[in-house]
């Protein structure tokens, strides 16, 4: 069956959505043509396109202003590349993995994923963009919601 009359049985729609961490996430929607229903299934998924809004790399201004709260917090800059790592301990394997839990969620609300090692009472955390190949605005307030939600833990 030649291509156009395959496609003649489709009718494609694109909606816009709204998404946090993207500019435009369009849904393209594909269906059936109930009128053609001897055609066999040209698409058979619904698929996302989404343009992903790109990261800044920190300023030298920004990064004299930004990370020094950080590095005097006991982060420290990584050798060999730009990102920032601090080592978190915890009473127990439990705490340890309830804490990863809290920053796991904060992190897939603004789209950004930590570098992590964990174990047992201990989690290795390592933030840097791979948008912009270095730190950005989203390794700063990741860093500093780690601090914050490890003071729940501190007692």
């Amino acid at each position: 069956m030649p291509l156009i009359q395959s496609l003649r049985c489709w009718s494609v729609g694109v909606r816009q959505l709204r998404h946090p961490g993207y500019k435009i996430k369009q849904r393209v929607i594909c269906q059936r043509n109930p009128a053609q229903p001897t055609q066999p299934p040209l698409l058979t998924a619904v698929r996302y396109l989404a343009t992903r809004k790109k990261a800044v790399r920190l300023s030298e201004e920004e990064r004299g202003t930004r990370l020094s709260p950080l590095l005097s917090a006991q982060w420290s800059m990584v050798e060999g590349r730009d990102a920032i790592k601090k080592t978190f301990l915890f009473a127990n394997f439990n705490e340890a993995w309830g804490w990863m839990n809290r920053v796991a969620l904060a992190g897939e609300k603004i789209d950004h994923h930590p570098e992590w090692f964990n174990v047992y009472n201990r989690v290795e955390v390592t933030w840097s963009t791979h948008d912009c190949g270095g730190l950005s605005a989203k390794d700063v307030r990741m860093a500093t919601f780690c601090d914050d939600a490890y003071k729940a833990f501190k007692k």
